[in-house]
């Protein structure tokens, strides 16, 4: 096991009609704040009103920025910062899902900033010190609820990249299972995959004698699993919302890294597809986990093996380790395709003519992945696998 800290200090609070707490919650950090959110889902569900009205009653001023879309891109990001400067905000609100609360990330690192907040996604600055943000989540997935880290896509050369810090982590995070039940099947789908990819990372690791983490890891796999379906089919079982919210947060606040290294090479090899083709993040990691896989199994069977047996209840066969293996690949790839998610670049239209760029671009600063290091050769070909 690798020494660790682990530091969360985003204050979850979780349940029925806990929005409306917000404006108490908010005070804390000052009397104006930047509004972030999407487009009009939050106004016709009412969320947008009983948001204004708590922070209205506290007396707090509001800025407001819309407009945020999947894969949120730089240029808002920059519009926010400006936005924040001019009015001297001093605290952000996100109200929506990880598209939202990245792009608020980014706005705040960028408004303490003289420079150009893209510099600190392709590595020219580093962060250091953003404004407080608060999150009323609306779409379980991304685990930016409670993460210091944001992906943000530039529109100029399509690059998708991430950063992260400590103070990026919001201060608070309001999490109703009930704001989700509105959300269309596939957005609930693509959330599924994104929080089991964020684990998926961290359980493929090379370190041993890591058990605690490992059956945290694959305990909240399970409850992911066993409650999919049933948000699919009843989108109003709370319990079921409930779990699945939860774990979304559990699977990306680091409580499952500590004492491993993960890999993250899957989340950087998506990045470059939903970077061009600006699909959904959660529907291009279930097109390359699998793929991602079947390229790497074989350096680690044995944990492989246990993936497949311990998520999957696979039998062990001992006398073909690698059949188990492949076994628990295929009934990962069966899940995703069971819950509606597609599992071949093909099923998105997406074809191969772009796989020598975004190998290039993917591997372009650094080799990618820890369970085994992809060089631009070896991403090329988990894209062909993915085809």
């Amino acid at each position: 096991m690798q020494n660790f800290v682990f530091q969360n200090e985003t204050k979850i609070i979780f349940g029925r009609d806990e929005e409306k707490v917000v404006g108490e919650e908010a005070k804390k950090y000052g009397k104006k704040l930047l509004l972030h959110y999407g487009g009009g889902s939050i106004k016709n569900s009412g969320l947008y009103q009983r948001v204004v009205e708590s922070l209205q009653a506290q007396g707090i001023e509001i800025v407001e920025l819309s407009g945020v879309k999947p894969n949120p891109r730089v240029s808002l990001v920059r519009e926010g910062v400006n936005l924040c400067k001019e009015n001297n905000i001093g605290f952000i609100l996100a109200v929506g899902g990880g598209s939202v609360i990245d792009s608020a990330k980014a706005i705040a690192a960028g408004a303490n900033y003289e420079g150009d907040v893209w510099d600190f996604f392709d590595g020219k600055s580093s962060v250091t010190d953003c404004l407080p943000l608060g999150v009323i989540l609306t779409i379980p997935a991304a685990g930016s609820e409670s993460s210091g880290g944001s992906v943000i896509t530039n529109e100029d050369g399509s690059y998708k990249r991430a950063v992260g810090h400590e103070t990026m982590r919001p201060r608070f995070a309001i999490l109703n299972p009930v704001l989700s039940y509105t959300l269309p099947s596939y957005q609930t789908a693509c959330g599924i995959t994104d929080m089991m990819s964020h684990i998926l990372e961290r359980y493929f690791t090379r370190e041993k004698n890591v058990e605690l983490t490992d059956r945290l890891c694959e305990a909240t796999l399970k409850t992911i699993i066993n409650n999919a379906h049933t948000v699919l089919d009843e989108p109003t079982n709370y319990d079921a919302r409930a779990e699945i919210m939860w774990a979304g947060t559990i699977a990306h606040n680091d409580s499952l890294n500590t004492g491993r290294i993960g890999d993250w090479g899957s989340h950087d090899i998506e990045h470059e597809i939903s970077g061009i083709y600006d699909i959904a993040h959660g529907a291009g990691l279930a097109i390359i986990f699998p793929a991602w896989m079947k390229y790497v199994y074989k350096h680690d069977v044995n944990r492989f093996v246990q993936f497949a047996n311990r998520v999957w209840d696979v039998e062990i066969d001992l006398n073909d380790l690698e059949k188990t293996a492949l076994q628990g690949i295929q009934k990962t790839e069966q899940f995703f395709r069971s819950i509606g998610m597609p599992v071949k670049l093909k099923e998105v239209d997406i074809g191969e003519e772009h796989f020598e760029e975004m190998a290039r671009k993917g591997t372009e600063r650094v080799p990618i992945g820890n369970f085994i290091k992809l060089a631009e050769k070896d991403v090329f070909e988990i894209y062909q696998l993915a085809k």
